[in-house]
């Protein structure tokens, strides 16, 4: 009898091994039929499934609250998973413009396919009911967005996607399920860039999508067919991450809340979001839905324009300027030159992204050293 490749020495290892195999040698007839009819659990082809993966899925599933979780090579292969999965030429999808800018572009995709895509701001989103078609067949939402950290009442667009037959879909890479747990609230699929806070270390590539038993089937389905399993060797760092992921969030949220209420009375900040201020427009709702804090991303503008901006990240020397979030490193970016790339020049500022607008990813780092840092680089501007 050949063992089991998740308990190889005959009882359970502390860490998940790294089952680098593409093909797995079937013991006999039967055992392949009761795999490919799903009645073992079992392993065929990488492309299928892969136990270090699964594992990985299995643990995210978890800290959703979900049944079950599927992940793949990247956030945007999540996106897409869901968007191929569910829908149709002839159907409408309702998302808002703060999601992560490379949805666009799978959108102008969603478009030649015959799928109209409506895009609304997500400080308004009353605006979603006019929307709504009876061909609408998903809301698409993240909250806090990015990069602003607006933040959208989940229970609230779940009635309504319920009210009309829409699937409800949220990206919680913003929250994190330490904070923020959709699947509770309403939604029907939750999203996630793992590469971001569940990773943590700037290290991996991967997305990750918790749903119930039977959407896991359908996107498993997708997955399947267009061949984006991640590999075994990011699935063993992605749960490597996931062991130090709480203590990681709660640290990023306190240095989030720390930044965000020193840069508030300051002159040379303007249009601060950070959902945990209850200055916020979106604090009343956060506080409904959002739990242990409030995330790890900010976002303000600094000075008059972007050369100052410019000037304020280039005297950083805790912060890095790089792209990303949710590292154990505090990170920093101009979404306009940056995250936003993927848009038309005229839509990057029509929802409230300006020229000198931030976004901060606040990291581990001691919250005294990331006051001062940013307190020395605004004296500068």
């Amino acid at each position: 009898m050949k063992q089991d490749p998740l308990t190889p020495y005959g009882n359970k290892p502390m860490v998940t091994p790294i089952v680098n195999a593409v093909n797995y040698e079937y013991e006999s007839f039967e055992v392949l039929r009761q795999i490919t009819d799903g009645e073992i659990d079992g392993y065929t082809y990488h492309r299928d499934d892969n136990p270090t993966v699964r594992a990985v899925e299995k643990s995210i599933a978890a800290l959703e609250g979900a049944e079950d979780c599927i992940v793949c090579t990247s956030g945007m292969a999540a996106c897409t998973l869901a968007y191929f999965t569910y829908l149709n030429a002839g159907d409408s999808i309702v998302i808002f413009h703060d999601v992560y800018g490379a949805n666009y572009k799978v959108s102008l995709i969603l478009e030649r396919m015959g799928i109209e895509v409506i895009w609304l701001d997500a400080s308004k989103p009353h605006k979603v009911k006019d929307a709504i078609k009876p061909n609408t067949a998903m809301i698409f939402m993240e909250t806090p967005s990015n990069p602003l950290c607006k933040t959208v009442d989940i229970a609230e667009m779940a009635a309504l996607a319920k009210s009309c037959g829409a699937m409800l879909v949220v990206d919680n890479t913003f929250a994190t399920p330490f904070h923020q747990q959709p699947l509770s609230l309403g939604a029907d699929l939750v999203i996630h860039s793992a590469t971001k806070a569940l990773g943590g270390h700037n290290d991996l590539m991967a997305g990750a999508i918790a749903c119930n038993k039977e959407d896991y089937e359908k996107l498993w389905f997708t997955r399947q067919a267009i061949g984006t399993t991640l590999d075994a060797y990011s699935a063993s760092l992605l749960e490597r991450g996931l062991k130090t992921f709480e203590m990681r969030a709660e640290r990023m949220s306190v240095n989030a809340m720390a930044m965000a209420e020193y840069l508030k009375p300051h002159s040379g900040i303007s249009n601060l979001r950070y959902p945990g201020l209850k200055s916020d427009p979106g604090h009343e709702a956060a506080s409904r839905q959002m739990r242990n804090g409030f995330g790890g991303v900010l976002a303000f503008d600094v000075g008059d324009n972007q050369e100052q901006a410019k000037q304020f990240i280039g005297n950083l020397n805790t912060i890095y300027h790089a792209v990303s979030l949710g590292a154990t490193e505090s990170l920093i970016c101009i979404p306009y030159l940056t995250t936003m790339l993927y848009l038309p020049e005229e839509l990057r500022t029509g929802f409230g992204v300006n020229l000198n607008t931030v976004r901060l990813s606040a990291g581990i780092e001691n919250t005294d050293v990331l006051i001062k840092d940013i307190d020395q680089a605004l004296a500068t501007i």
